[in-house]
């Protein structure tokens, strides 16, 4: 029946492309924040199948049961009804029982135009949350998907896959997804969401890792219940977003348990949540004891951090309550007086991914090393997807731990095509006064670099190693290459971790 109702959302036009052709760019872009006023006004007195569609399930609103059917031949009434899509309304309309909603997924095979199936949000329902609320497709998830590395691996598991984002996209390029959820209300939804995309996946009811007992993965993606929540009774436990611990321990929980359920060279993606206590020397201070007595390899980047005040509001509406509306200055106060507590001055938001070395004796490979932690704060845009960025900072920061750090020497280098030398000096004057690269993509760094710095990057062709280079630059510039090896190493694995510079042969850096 699925196979059916795909079929005929495909021939209505009820795609991404399609519901943004209908209803026009500007009402598209207003949905989120309107309550769907605009398409409303686009769509009044229209019944094409794709305006019925969206009616029904983008905006919930009770549409003719003759009007649904002529809009979906293949499922009719009846298919819908057994795939609990619809429900009577009386007067011989329906109403949808569930959002669905279209969903693209790009990857390196092409775009999938596919479908989400969640609870209706809080515009339609029209009120707070219930506790047991399915989300559908929201920022942190789209977060999320553009910075999961797209590389081809064998097994991947969704954790808390919900209606089933991450794993759409994880069927793209894993040979088996596994995806779980404490919830047996989203595991439904997320066998509807495969069965509309096509795709087949492992679903498990359970907490966090119970449902993989034992078993490793090549990539763990999560975007986790991470939002820190009082446990007191009179705050909604909302299951999307509460992981059922105090503070942000559900995060270090995950981070541990990293250790046993992921392959030699595998990788977990999170978003999550952390507290930043007051009088802490650096805002890293949980995710860094989180790791403290593991051998991850671990990149974390802080991307927003808000005061105590502000996390309770933002998340206080999250779940449909409004300033002055009953119970909300006594949620306010449950979650003040939590953080105060713990003595907590922040709460940061980022992108926490984790590694596993690889097996010693693995290709490239110096076998016994400590794991590398970066930990960094990146507040600015950057680039979408963010994905790609991802793997090649993974695999060069994972290169340049297997390798002493002079090895870089030994290796012809070149810049990667997004980076750009800028120059700037004073009119008239013979050298510049700054000279500095600038990556268009990933995380958009900008590098300064001096004379020998900038000369060393310069004659990047390929044709030299990066020792080569810095002999031959200082033989120019009448200079000694020990006075200025040490700067030009730690130059060259900046640029390296930060995928600036890439190997001149192609050969990817965990191959060595």
């Amino acid at each position: 029946m699925a196979d059916r109702l795909r079929a005929d959302l495909v021939a209505a036009g009820y795609t991404v492309d399609g519901v943004l052709d209908r209803v026009g760019a500007a009402a598209h872009a207003a949905l989120p924040h309107d309550g769907g006023a605009a398409v409303r006004h686009v769509l009044r007195e229209t019944s094409d199948p794709c305006a019925v569609l969206i009616r029904a399930w983008t905006l919930g609103e009770p549409v003719a049961g003759t009007h649904l059917a002529g809009a979906l031949p293949r499922t009719g009434l009846t298919g819908l009804t057994s795939l609990g899509l619809i429900a009577p309304a009386g007067a011989g309309r329906v109403r949808a029982t569930c959002d669905v909603r279209p969903y693209a997924v790009q990857s390196g095979a092409g775009v999938l135009d596919t479908w989400l199936v969640s609870d209706f949000g809080e515009s339609v329902i029209g009120g707070p949350l219930p506790p047991d609320h399915v989300l559908g497709v929201g920022g942190a998830s789209l977060t999320l998907s553009s910075w999961t590395p797209r590389t081809a691996v064998g097994r991947a598991l969704d954790l808390g896959t919900g209606c089933g984002v991450q794993a759409v996209a994880l069927a793209r390029h894993a040979d088996q997804v596994v995806a779980t959820d404490l919830d047996e209300r989203a595991l439904r939804y997320a066998r509807l969401t495969a069965a509309l995309a096509g795709q087949t996946w492992d679903l498990r009811q359970g907490d966090l890792f119970e449902p993989v007992t034992g078993e490793r993965f090549d990539l763990i993606v999560a975007n986790p219940p991470f939002v820190i929540t009082p446990r007191t009774s009179e705050v909604p436990r909302y299951t999307y977003r509460d992981g059922g611990r105090a503070g942000d321990e559900l995060m270090g929980t995950l981070i541990r348990a990293c250790v046993d359920h992921l392959e030699p060279g595998g990788v977990a993606q999170f978003l999550g949540n952390w507290e930043i206590p007051v009088g802490a020397d650096h805002w890293s201070h949980r995710p860094e004891a989180w790791l403290a007595d593991t051998e991850l390899d671990a990149w974390v980047i802080q991307r927003d951090v808000a005061e105590p005040a502000e996390y309770a509001h933002t998340w206080i509406r999250d779940g449909g309550h409004r300033p002055g509306m009953a119970g909300y200055q006594e949620l306010t106060d449950a979650w003040l007086d939590d953080f105060a507590r713990r003595a907590v001055a922040a709460v940061g938001f980022g992108v926490l991914t984790v590694s596993r070395p690889g097996a010693v004796g693995a290709a490239g490979s110096s076998g016994d090393r400590s794991p590398y932690r970066v930990f960094e704060e990146v507040l600015t845009p950057v680039a979408e997807p963010m994905g790609p960025a991802v793997a090649a900072g993974l695999a060069a920061r994972r290169w340049l731990a297997d390798h002493p750090e002079a090895a870089v020497l030994d290796r012809a280098w070149r810049c990667a095509p997004d980076v750009l030398e800028e120059r700037y000096g004073v009119p008239g004057a013979a050298d510049p006064a700054v000279i500095r690269l600038t990556q268009g993509g990933g995380l958009r760094r900008t590098v300064t670099l001096d004379t020998v710095g900038a000369a060393v990057i310069g004659v990047g062709d390929g044709s030299l190693t990066a020792g080569q280079a810095l002999t031959a630059v200082c033989a120019i510039l009448r200079e000694d290459p020990c006075a200025h090896r040490a700067q030009v190493i730690d130059l060259l694995r900046t640029l390296i971790a930060d995928a600036l510079l890439i190997p001149a042969d192609g050969v990817p850096t965990p191959g060595g």
